[in-house]
């Protein structure tokens, strides 16, 4: 395979490359620069546009941002990557943080929608559902919808936050906005059948398909219902390659519905530089 080859600046550092630049990839980079680390970092990202929180990383001495440079292609044999464009990244560890996307087509109207896909949006779903609570002076009605280990841990957070939710495993046709003026986005949703259902507050928390397609070409064991399957230590199948956030499964679950996306990058980060220290010794002996 023909690609231009990107090398280090010593031989001798040790090089990770992350696959993807989301929320959880940058808390891995957090955390492995929050102590002095000797290696490089670099960081493929898919997208061309650079986020405040990315680009303070990218300004870090020891990483380096590649934007709208997704990784395309793993050769686990010889630790390289290589991006869409062509650009080859060797690697001693390889963390794929690719994340995950929605299960169905956008429902109409879902920017009116409040969110819930992982662990982390416990706390942002919570602080809306205060603020709105505010603004209604009473406890508000909330349309659930979704099934699944997500549906059931923000059905949690809203009962922990007063809301009634009123759960559906239906998928409506549309969210009915508010009225103008209004400083509730929603009021209820509509299905199909023309019949509806009024609400304070719609809650998505619907199924998420784990982007697992990297990992596959490279021979890395995935669940039958997708997602790479991993470790404790966030070890994939494959010597050298770890998995971190919703790319992830653990005992068949998607890793953002079982842990904090900064807790499993502090932990995956420990591992990493372990076995960044490990390497480096059996290189010295």
């Amino acid at each position: 395979m023909s690609a231009t080859s990107v090398t280090p600046d010593s031989q001798t550092r040790p090089r990770i490359v992350i696959a993807g630049a989301g929320p959880t990839a940058q808390d891995l980079v957090r955390q492995l620069t929050r102590t002095p680390f000797a290696g490089g970092i670099t960081v493929l990202s898919n997208r061309d546009e650079a986020p405040a929180g990315l680009l303070e990383l990218a300004a870090l001495p020891q990483v380096s941002v590649r934007f709208g440079q997704p990784a395309s292609y793993i050769d686990p044999d010889g630790r390289y990557v290589i991006t869409a464009d062509g650009l080859e990244f060797s690697y001693d560890q390889l963390v794929i943080a690719t994340g995950s996307s929605p299960a169905h087509a956008p429902l109409e109207g879902s920017g009116r929608c409040l969110s819930y896909a992982t662990i982390d949006d416990a706390h942002r779903l919570g602080d809306a559902v205060k603020d709105i609570t505010r603004v209604l002076g009473r406890r508000p009605v909330g349309i659930l919808v979704g099934t699944g280990t997500a549906a059931g841990q923000a059905e949690a957070v809203l009962r922990a936050r007063g809301v009634r939710p009123v759960r559906t495993t239906l998928r409506p046709a549309a969210v009915v906005p508010n009225l103008a003026g209004s400083m509730l986005p929603a009021a209820g949703i509509v299905f199909e059948d023309g019949s509806s259902v009024n609400c304070d507050l719609v809650v998505l928390a619907e199924e998420r398909i784990a982007r697992d397609a990297l990992a596959v070409s490279a021979g890395l064991r995935t669940a039958s219902s997708g997602g790479i399957v991993i470790g404790k230590d966030f070890r994939t199948s494959v010597p050298g390659i770890w998995a971190i956030g919703d790319a992830a499964v653990f005992d068949g679950v998607r890793l953002g519905l079982l842990v904090a996306s900064a807790s499993a990058a502090s932990v995956c980060a420990s591992q990493l530089r372990q076995a960044t220290m490990a390497d480096a010794l059996s290189e010295a002996a």
